[in-house]
C-alpha cells in the first residue's frame, strides 16, 4: 500500500535567487473525487487545480483563504477548489453532459477564471478575474502569478485517480550581482523535462535531487494538505435563522422538510418542523438574555 504523501515541501537554491515547492496529493485527493463520480478529464483538471491552490496559498503566505474557481459556458460550467493558509483544502465541480478528451479551452467555453483571496480577521476581501489564456491551469496561473506578483513563477501539474501533484518555480528579486544569469533558464528547462508520472509517484526530495543534484539545495520540512470542509449542522441552522421563521415555516408547509446538500463534501442536512423549532427557540432565548440587566 502506498503510503499517504500529503503534503507541501519547500526547497530553496542556495546563492541563487530561486525558490520552489513540490506537492503531492494522495488521501486529500481521494477525499475529494470519491465523494462524486467525476468524468475522468474533469476529474484530471480538478486535481491540477487543487495542486495548483496549494502551492500558490503557500507562496502567498495567507492568513485566511483562496478561492480558484473556474467559470464555464460550455460542458464545464464550474470547478471551485478552497485552500487556506494552514492547506485544508476541499474542492467540487459542476459539468452537463458526457466529457471526453479535449482542451480547457474547449470544455469550458466562453468563461472566466476567479481568484478570491478572504482574510481570516473579516479584512477586506480581494477578487481578480483572470483571462482564461493557455491551454491548461498551469498557463492561466502563471499568467496571473506574473502580473499580480511581478515575479516570475513557473507551475508543472499532473493528476489522475490516485495522485495530484505539482512543482511551482519563482524567480526572487536579486540581492546584488549573481555570476549566474542563466540559473533561471537553467532550473525551468530543467523542470520542463518533468513527466507527470515523476509529479505524481515521486517523494519531493528524490524529485528535486533528480532534477537538481548539481545544484546546491535546500530542502525544508514538508508541511501536511488536509481535506476538510467547513460546512456543519450549526451553518446550516444559522443560514435558517437569517433566511427567518416566516419563510421556513412556508418551505416546511410545502415540504415537510428542509434539506441542505454540500457540493463539497456530499453531506447532507435535513431539518424537519421539530428541528425548526428548537432552531428559533435557541434565537428566543438569546433575545430574552441579552434584555436582562
Amino acid at each position: 500500500m502506498k503510503k499517504p504523501t500529503d503534503s507541501l515541501s519547500r526547497f530553496l537554491f542556495e546563492h541563487l535567487p530561486l525558490r520552489g515547492e513540490i506537492v503531492r496529493l494522495d488521501d486529500v485527493w481521494q477525499h475529494v473525487i470519491d465523494r462524486h463520480d467525476y468524468p475522468p478529464v474533469l476529474r484530471d483538471m480538478m486535481g491540477e487545480l487543487c495542486a495548483a491552490a496549494v502551492l500558490l496559498a503557500a507562496t502567498l503566505k495567507l492568513d485566511g483563504s483562496m478561492v480558484l474557481q473556474v467559470h464555464g459556458k460550455g460542458a464545464v460550467k464550474l470547478l471551485v477548489v478552497e485552500c487556506s493558509g494552514d492547506l485544508e483544502l476541499r474542492a467540487t465541480a459542476k459539468w452537463e453532459g458526457d466529457l471526453t478528451q479535449g482542451r480547457l479551452q474547449d470544455l469550458v467555453g466562453d468563461g472566466r477564471f476567479v481568484i478570491t483571496l478572504d482574510p481570516k480577521d473579516g479584512g477586506q476581501a480581494y477578487q481578480g478575474i483572470v483571462p482564461l489564456e493557455g491551454d491548461s491551469i498551469a498557463d492561466i496561473l502563471q499568467g496571473y502569478m506574473t502580473r499580480s506578483e511581478q515575479l516570475e513563477t513557473r507551475l508543472w501539474l499532473a493528476a489522475d485517480g490516485t495522485s495530484a501533484g505539482g512543482m511551482l518555480l519563482q524567480r526572487l528579486p536579486e540581492q546584488g550581482e549573481t555570476d549566474d544569469e542563466d540559473a533561471w533558464g537553467r532550473a525551468t528547462k530543467l523542470a520542463d523535462t518533468l513527466k507527470p508520472e515523476e509529479l505524481l509517484d515521486l517523494p519531493a526530495a528524490e524529485l528535486v535531487h533528480r532534477l537538481y543534484h548539481e545544484e546546491d539545495i535546500r530542502m525544508f520540512e514538508a508541511q501536511p494538505v488536509v481535506f476538510r470542509c467547513t460546512c456543519s449542522r450549526e451553518n446550516v441552522a444559522n443560514m435558517l435563522r437569517m433566511i427567518g421563521r416566516e419563510e421556513v415555516d412556508e418551505i416546511l408547509a410545502e415540504r415537510e422538510e428542509i434539506e441542505v446538500h454540500c457540493e463539497f463534501c456530499n453531506e447532507r442536512y435535513v431539518f424537519d418542523k421539530v428541528d425548526a423549532d428548537a432552531v428559533f427557540a435557541e434565537v428566543v432565548a438569546l433575545s430574552a438574555s441579552k434584555t436582562i440587566h
